[in-house]
């Protein structure tokens, strides 16, 4: 679906400049005097006490009567979550899927939570002469493949480890290898993920295939989908510190955003 991106025609210039106070109240995080609303938003503390008491009538902020701070009203948080409620990571992550494979020139992916595990749902076919068989719809292992390896790594679900500890017990009994030994090389696979922020696979799950995948996040701080991306070995760069992994990095980080995520210091850092 288009949308129109604001462009030089004539609109209301006090609705834009009232917006500056609340948008200084948005990113505070907590109620505030008049005077440093005011100065955060540039303007003069009569003017910008005009504003407060028109938001005020609607209910988009509120004032505590004790301190006289000013704070987000109800109809605020009611225009916020409305706002959450219409972000679909599938259809945002168009555009920014499209840009990532014009970038780097490798196939991308978005996978999100299926209820039999990772599943892709969109794919941009580079148009590499290597051919990479995956289609939406695709069940992806948690343990081999590098979107699978992002949900395990940062997904958070009731469901994942009992998934995770069956497929270990398959890859146990058809490689004759202890599960234990199974699990703590995967424990070891996933703590450096976490502490990349991007999960790797190196031709693990389909021979003569590398890939990366970052994770999604939305507003609340939950995992929704994963970025990836694949190419064939030899031509796909496999460091952490690539440019490649710092490309990926940013359109995670981009789509994220645009789901209300507002990173950490900790989280989705390139």
């Amino acid at each position: 679906m288009a949308t129109k991106i604001a462009d030089d025609r004539q609109g209301i210039q006090s609705i834009e400049v009232g917006f500056r106070l609340l948008d200084v109240l948005a990113s505070t995080n907590r109620p505030m005097m008049l005077r440093d609303i005011a100065k955060g938003a540039g303007m003069p503390a009569a003017k910008a006490h005009r504003y407060m008491v028109s938001f005020l009538r609607i209910g988009i902020v509120e004032q505590e009567i004790s301190s006289g701070r000013y704070d987000l009203g109800a109809y605020a948080l009611n225009l916020g979550l409305s706002g959450l409620g219409r972000l679909d990571p599938v259809r945002l992550s168009g555009p920014i899927l499209d840009a990532l494979c014009e970038d780097i020139q490798e196939t991308v992916a978005l996978a999100v939570w299926g209820n039999h595990g990772p599943t892709i749902v969109r794919i941009v076919d580079a148009g590499a002469p290597i051919t990479i068989t995956l289609r939406a719809g695709t069940v992806l292992s948690l343990s081999k493949s590098a979107s699978g390896r992002a949900f395990s790594a940062f997904y958070r679900s009731p469901y994942l480890k009992k998934m995770l500890d069956e497929e270990l017990r398959e890859a146990a009994e058809s490689s004759d290898t202890a599960i234990t030994t199974l699990r703590r090389q995967l424990e070891k696979t996933l703590t450096e993920i976490r502490t990349r922020g991007i999960s790797r696979a190196t031709g693990s799950l389909t021979p003569g295939i590398n890939g990366f995948s970052a994770p999604v996040y939305d507003h609340s701080g939950t995992m929704v989908a994963a970025i990836t991306s694949l190419g064939a070995v030899g031509e796909f760069n496999v460091e952490w510190d690539s440019p490649l992994v710092k490309t990926i990095l940013a359109a995670a980080r981009a789509l994220s955003e645009r789901l209300g995520y507002r990173p950490n210091a900790d989280t989705l850092s390139a």
